[in-house]
């Protein structure tokens, strides 16, 4: 199905590209996705077993994509023109709940949860948390060998959390992960830092072993193929640790202060090393 999608996104870069150089002509997202029908009578035992509107939404990725170019260029901005999507640069479909997924759709199995895929059909899903609201979107999403649902919802009821009476200005930096104006028990240190968590140097020993390991393998062979496999296992692994203490962070920041005042920062231009200049 992954590969059925980007071929479907490749297919449609190439056409835009080639109407563009040929005849200078701009070609959208609608007149693509009028071209679906022809594709799926054509292809029947490939681009047609899948959901129409999960290949409608792979149609509207690339037509953001070329949306946030164009806005690029005219903000004077780099443009970074959109790529053609490789093997391993293709990762998610999109789908409509209710038109070509559904989710949980067998209520004779009360303790589990499932989501039915058009083409594919029913698949066990390990629920982490209870959905809330009505689902609207199901993105399919593989990391590494592992497959991820990512549920949308709409209609979500809000939770107010009681109020406690504390205003924080909050910085965020490159010695500590962020500073704040007034020390927060449990989740400052005493001058109001929150420290770093430092997840990708606890791993570095292991991810130059990693490394060492693919520098030592042939390319093209099996062995080279099952070390890039473990570096991106370490890299997921520091990623999702990243994520969850910037989680973690936010929800305890969001419990402890009624006002959060934020400095708009570029932290990529405070981390960057400067240009160097001619002595």
């Amino acid at each position: 199905m992954l590969d059925d999608h980007r071929g479907l996104y490749n297919a449609a870069l190439q056409e835009r590209r080639e109407a563009y150089r040929r005849a200078g002509v701009s070609i959208r997202y609608g007149e693509q996705s009028a071209q679906l029908k022809e594709i799926r009578a054509a292809d029947a035992q490939g681009q047609g077993r899948w959901s129409f509107t999960s290949q409608q939404q792979t149609l509207r990725r690339l037509n953001r994509a070329f949306e946030a170019f164009f806005r690029r260029v005219k903000a004077g901005q780099k443009p970074g023109y959109p790529r053609f999507k490789g093997r391993g640069w293709f990762d998610t479909v999109t789908f409509v709940e209710g038109d070509g997924a559904k989710w949980d759709s067998q209520p004779h199995h009360p303790s589990a949860t499932f989501v039915r895929l058009h083409g594919i059909g029913h698949l066990k899903v390990h629920q982490h948390r209870p959905i809330a609201g009505r689902v609207k979107q199901i993105e399919v999403k593989r990391e590494g060998s592992r497959w991820y649902v990512i549920v949308s919802c709409d209609e979500v009821s809000a939770r107010p959390l009681p109020p406690s009476g504390r205003q924080v200005g909050l910085d965020m930096g490159v010695v500590h992960f962020a500073s704040l104006s007034a020390p927060i028990d449990g989740l400052t240190d005493e001058r109001g830092h929150i420290p770093h968590p430092r997840y990708r140097l606890t791993a570095e020993r292991e991810l130059t072993a990693a490394q060492q390991a693919y520098a030592r393998t042939r390319r093209g062979s099996a062995r080279r193929w099952k070390a890039a496999r473990g570096i991106g296992k370490i890299h997921r692994k520091v990623a999702r640790r990243r994520t969850d203490h910037a989680h973690k962070t936010a929800l305890a920041l969001v419990r402890a202060a009624d006002v959060i005042t934020v400095e708009d920062l570029r932290i990529a231009n405070m981390t960057k090393s400067p240009a160097p200049k001619p002595d």
